[in-house]
Order: C-alpha cells, then sequence, then structure tokens
C-alpha cells in the first residue's frame, strides 16, 4: 500500500493582493505576479512523491495531511514574531504537530490521516530569494516548502553538518519532481 497525503493550498498572498488591487491600495512592497503558478494537484503530487521517498512511517495507515500557506511578509512577520520572538519577515516557517505530545486516540489514530502540520511561506521573501537566486518563483517556493516538509517530518538545522545534510535532501527532493536550485 503506497502512502496517501491530503494537502490543503491556502494562497492567502494572491488573494490578498487581488483585494488590494481592487480597492486600489498599495500595500505590499512589490507587485509579485505568477508567471505560471503552482497548482494545488501540483503541490499534492509533489507532496505525495516527497513523502513516498521519506517513508516517514509515522501513520499505521501510511496516510497524511498537512496544509502549505502562501502568505506576504506582513502576516509571516506576525507569525515570526509571535511563535518565534522574531519581529521580522522570514521565508518559511513549518508548525509540526507531531511535536505536541497529546495523546492519540487509538483508534482514530488507526483510521485516519495523521496531520503532520502547518507550512507557511511568504511569497514576497520568496520572491526575493529567488532573484538573487537567479531561479524563478516556483523553484524557490518549492524549495521552502521542502524545507517545511523536513521540518514537519522531525529534521532541524541546530548546527552546519545538519544544514548540510537538509539542504542536501531538499536538492534531492526537488530532483525527483524535475526541479533544480542549483544556483544555492
Amino acid at each position: 500500500m503506497g502512502i496517501t497525503v491530503e494537502v490543503c493550498v491556502q494562497d492567502c498572498f494572491s488573494e490578498a493582493q487581488d483585494s488590494q488591487k481592487e480597492l486600489g491600495l498599495g500595500g505590499f512592497s512589490e507587485q509579485i505576479t505568477y508567471a505560471d503558478p503552482i497548482l494545488e494537484s501540483v503541490w499534492s503530487e509533489w507532496f505525495q512523491q516527497w513523502l513516498e521517498i521519506m517513508q516517514p512511517e509515522l501513520s499505521p495507515i501510511q496516510a497524511y495531511e498537512l496544509s502549505l500557506r502562501l502568505t506576504g511578509d506582513r502576516e509571516i512577520q506576525t507569525l515570526n514574531a509571535q511563535y518565534r520572538h522574531q519581529d521580522k519577515p522570514t521565508d518559511v516557517l513549518a508548525f509540526a504537530t507531531l511535536e505536541d505530545s497529546s495523546p492519540q486516540n487509538d483508534e482514530v489514530y488507526q483510521s485516519q490521516p495523521v496531520y503532520l502540520g502547518d507550512i507557511i511561506i511568504s511569497v514576497e521573501t520568496a520572491q526575493r530569494q529567488a532573484n538573487v537566486q537567479n531561479h524563478s518563483l516556483n523553484v524557490e517556493l518549492s524549495w521552502l516548502a521542502t524545507h517545511g516538509l523536513l521540518h514537519l517530518l522531525g529534521w532541524d538545522h541546530p548546527d552546519e553538518e545538519s544544514l548540510n545534510q537538509m539542504l542536501a535532501k531538499q536538492q534531492f527532493l526537488l530532483n525527483t519532481v524535475g526541479l533544480s536550485s542549483e544556483n544555492r
């Protein structure tokens, strides 16, 4: 039996940007347009492939759920300040539910997907980083999504060696879906 994954993608950045345009307001440091936005079905397929490669064995039925929220610097700065006590925008935040020590009902655990957590990405920061790295916004968003996924699965990078291992795994995961961030 293969792994199944449900991904809820919330593109709050595009929605907010569209609302700002309709109201004739600014609000974003720059207007960012997706040349070719990544569809929710593509995100789902990629997360499916990445989890099949990672084989996390956290769910007895090999079923997982996670959410991906694309937002702007303002929202991610608020979250970064609230949860990491760093009052500045960041590129990606990951909130892993598996770190939560609340007890699981065994019956539910045996029959329902394991909710891995939430990945939040600032599209504004991703665009700036994509420009610096000389690759597309979609490659940067995918890079950040793999980084967030690894955090949801328990990976961390407290030192340079573990960071290098994590970055290598991210590159490997991107390669499996036909993307590359070789300039990183």
